[in-house]
Order: structure tokens, then C-alpha cells, then sequence
């Protein structure tokens, strides 16, 4: 007998997650922070005799009166296949008491998982609408470091060693660095054309996932001036590079790669078994292995020797079709600039 009930209990949904190396974005802490900028999280479990065989942390969001979207982002997590197709239906029926018009998932699989034939046997449908990254390059931490470094491309090798040569040092950061962290994500955002969060949303992201040692803050310095800052996660076996800044001055010192191989460490010193690059364009072509220089984020990102995955992608399930129509138009309204 399945039974789906509410979870409150920060500690026991976190090892039930850390048990399953579920996603950082399944996290207590993470519903906690999404939780102060517009959504309202709700963690439910599905039971069976007593033991928890699936799980998902749900975000909602209310667009407009009455329209309210329910979000399962990199979930949900199971135990066991045979478990997901009655804890979707379950969940379906969850959230359609809490007068959602849309469910949407993000699962942590790749495509041509064999799991999205539940998907479909409980009646999602593939949706082109994603929130998170639809790729990544996970780079394997299991190898020692020797290996994970001959695994880089040879200018990433020399440069990893340029910045310690040409005094680039880095260090762990706190919350008093916050400030200097954005600056350097407004100058990146300018620069590279990408939308940044609020300050406040970044130093409540570091705050909330630090109480539970989920992150840390690394900076690259040279002459005690911070030249790059990236803000990782760690949960469970997986690390996860979340946001980067960098300032325009000292490129020569190669600060980037400094970081990121100070990341990976940290993170192979925690017991991960995988670091996240987090998003690279879903067209991206692993056989472009030519560039020594990278022109792009992803040749940056993929010269440091990870696989390309790409994720199964959001699945729909549409509770209130009359409204799923209101939302699809205004949707197109806003894309054309009209609204």
C-alpha cells in the first residue's frame, strides 16, 4: 500500500536524498532560498510499508491570480522504478488540490533514459519550455588528480601551473566578499550579455546553503585584488559549479583555471564522485576538440576534460487546460515584445 505524505523534517529529507545521490536542487536548503524569492516550496514522500520509495520537492509559483505552476526541478528521486509511475499519479492529484493549472518536471536523467516510458505511462508529455540547463559537462572526479589533470587539455595543463607562477592565489570566501562577488557579476553580465540575479539573492544563496555546508565561495587574487570568484555546491557525490564573475583586468594570469582546479580538489577532498560545469549549449558538439583557445564558454568549459550530458528535459502534465491556454498565449505575447 502506497501512502504519500508531507515531509517537515529538514534532516531526514536530506539523508533520504544524500542516500539516493539525489540533486542539489532536491535540497531542504535549496527550497528554503527559493522560498525567499517568490516560490513556496513543499516536500512530499511516497510510502511504502513504512519505507520511503520515492520523493520530490515541489515549487510553486503564483503568475497571476489563479495560475499557479508546480515544478519539480531535478526530480523527482526514487528508489526504485516500479515506484514512479503511483507516486506520479499521486503527485498529479497533490498539487491539483493546491489549484495548480500546470505540473513540470525537470528530471536528474539524461535522454533516452528508460525511465521517461513512466513518464509517458503516467501521461507527461515532453515540453521544449525547460528552466534548468537541457546540457552539461560533468568532468569525473574518481581518478586520482594526476589522471583527472592528464585528462585536460594540454593549455589548460599550462595554465593551471601559469597562474601559480604569475601569483595568482586563492582562497575561500565569506560573506563579507559578497559585495565584490557582484560587482564582478555585473561587469561579467555586461561583458558576456547574461541576465544576473539580485545581490541579495546570491548572498542569501551562499548564507542559506553554507548553514548546511552545501557550498563554497572561491576567489582568485592577485595582490590581494580579486580577479575571479566562482560559487560551487556540493551534495551528496556531486559538485556543482553554480555562478562565476570575473573582472576584465589580469586575464594573462589565467585566474579561471586556478579556481576550477581548486574547486575540483575541494571537491574530491569531500567525496565527490562528479563536478558539474553547469550548461553548455544543447547543441554543443563533443568531437570540437580543436581549440587550445577557447572563443566560448563551452570550449572553456570543455577543455578541462569532462563528457557532455544531456538531460531528458521538462515533462508537462497540464491540470487546467483553459488556463494552460491563457498562460501558453501570454507567453507568446511577451516573446514578441507586444506585452
Amino acid at each position: 500500500m502506497f501512502a504519500l505524505e508531507l515531509c517537515t523534517d529538514a534532516s531526514l529529507w536530506d539523508a533520504f536524498l544524500a542516500s539516493q545521490n539525489a540533486h542539489l536542487l532536491q535540497t531542504y536548503a535549496w527550497g528554503q532560498l527559493k522560498s525567499q524569492f517568490g516560490w513556496r516550496a513543499e516536500r512530499v514522500a511516497l510510502y511504502e510499508n513504512d519505507t520511503t520509495v520515492a520523493a520530490a520537492q515541489i515549487l510553486y509559483r503564483g503568475l497571476a491570480p489563479a495560475l499557479t505552476l508546480a515544478y519539480v526541478p531535478r526530480g523527482p528521486v526514487v528508489t526504485n522504478d516500479n515506484a514512479l509511475v503511483p507516486f506520479l499519479e499521486q503527485l498529479k492529484q497533490h498539487v491539483r488540490m493546491r489549484g495548480v493549472f500546470l505540473l513540470k518536471l525537470e528530471p536528474d536523467w539524461q535522454t533516452q533514459d528508460a525511465r521517461n516510458q513512466f513518464l509517458e505511462h503516467a501521461h507527461l508529455v515532453a515540453s521544449t519550455e525547460t528552466i534548468q540547463p537541457p546540457a552539461t559537462i560533468h568532468i569525473d572526479l574518481t581518478a586520482d588528480l594526476e589522471t583527472i589533470l592528464a585528462r585536460m587539455k594540454s593549455k589548460w595543463r599550462y595554465n593551471i601551473r601559469l597562474s601559480e607562477k604569475k601569483n595568482v592565489r586563492v582562497r575561500a570566501g565569506n560573506v563579507s566578499d559578497f559585495d565584490a562577488f557582484y560587482n564582478l557579476m555585473q561587469l561579467t553580465g555586461e561583458r558576456d550579455h547574461f541576465a544576473i540575479h539580485s545581490q541579495d539573492y546570491y548572498r542569501t544563496a551562499f548564507e542559506v546553503l553554507n548553514a548546511r555546508d552545501h557550498v563554497r565561495l572561491f576567489i582568485a587574487e592577485f595582490e590581494q585584488k580579486p580577479l575571479a570568484m566562482i560559487f560551487v555546491t556540493a551534495f551528496a557525490r556531486e559538485a556543482i559549479y553554480l555562478y562565476g564573475a570575473s573582472s576584465n583586468a589580469e586575464r594573462n594570469r589565467m585566474p579561471n583555471h586556478a579556481l576550477h582546479w581548486a574547486a575540483i580538489q575541494w571537491a574530491k577532498e569531500r567525496g565527490c564522485a562528479q563536478y558539474d560545469l553547469w550548461g553548455i549549449p544543447e547543441t554543443a558538439d563533443e568531437s570540437n576538440d580543436d581549440a587550445n583557445l577557447p572563443t566560448t564558454l563551452y570550449q572553456f568549459k570543455q577543455g578541462f576534460g569532462g563528457s557532455i550530458a544531456r538531460y531528458t528535459g521538462a515533462w508537462d502534465f497540464v491540470l487546467n487546460p483553459f488556463l494552460h491556454r491563457l498562460y501558453r498565449i501570454a507567453r507568446r505575447v511577451r516573446k514578441s515584445g507586444l506585452g
